[in-house]
């Protein structure tokens, strides 16, 4: 009877342990951070950024509000920093859009990076790449800069380009959105020219022109309907 009585209590237990961690959960999808919003000659602004299934919001004691996927022209995403580039016209006819500029608490997990880039569809600039796709070819790279530039390996997948670096800094992650061209004026140099940015790579072993034509390929060719090598043509 005693380890009758024992069993329910921990059953009971187990359940309301359950139910408690489940109601802290946030839904499929959905993520949120502290948050501080940089304004430009003005003291940064608390709040809590959320990004979810329908947009990002930022809310604080007196501000909130709300992006729709639809209505983010664009965004610059490091680990624990995001710029936001609204439609929104800036104030008092100043030239270009309104961006809004966010330091995180937490850096962003790689998925939900994932997931912010393919909602809004839209070329953008992001830093987090998701180290779960598998890579086509892995390629030990050097970042070429005007002053300095950073080491790491070119992850290259069928759907996009991948920088990775041992500390994250300089990373990128292009899906064949964010992609104009790409060049390989030797086997030892790859030019990826974004729509947001121009990214120039000294490859520390040859890429094979085979690899570089899948990627032309998977760029270029895949809305062509062209025909797959190999086919007769009449």
């Amino acid at each position: 009877m005693r380890h009758q009585t024992c069993f329910v209590i921990a059953s009971v237990l187990s359940a309301a342990f359950t139910g408690a961690v489940c109601a802290q959960t946030p839904a499929a999808g959905e993520w949120k951070t502290s948050a501080r919003w940089h304004r430009s000659l003005k003291k940064a602004v608390p709040g809590t950024l959320v990004i979810d299934k329908d947009g990002v919001e930022f809310s604080s004691v007196k501000f909130m509000r709300r992006w729709a996927f639809v209505e983010i022209h664009s965004f610059d995403l490091s680990a624990k920093e995001l710029t936001l580039t609204s439609y929104q016209n800036r104030h008092w006819h100043e030239p270009g859009e309104q961006r809004f500029q966010f330091t995180m608490g937490e850096p962003i997990p790689p998925e939900i990076a994932a997931q912010l880039t393919e909602r809004v569809g839209k070329p953008v600039r992001n830093e987090v790449p998701l180290p779960s796709v598998a890579a086509l070819s892995e390629i030990p790279a050097h970042h070429r800069m005007w002053a300095g530039g950073s080491n790491g390996t070119l992850r290259l997948k069928d759907n996009g380009i991948d920088y990775v670096t041992e500390n994250g800094r300089d990373s990128r992650a292009w899906r064949w959105a964010d992609i104009q061209t790409i060049a390989n004026p030797n086997p030892y140099e790859l030019r990826v020219s974004g729509y947001r940015e121009i990214v120039e790579f000294d490859l520390k072993q040859p890429m094979p022109r085979y690899l570089f034509e899948i990627l032309w390929d998977h760029l270029y060719a895949s809305g062509l309907n062209l025909p797959a090598v190999g086919v007769e043509q009449r």
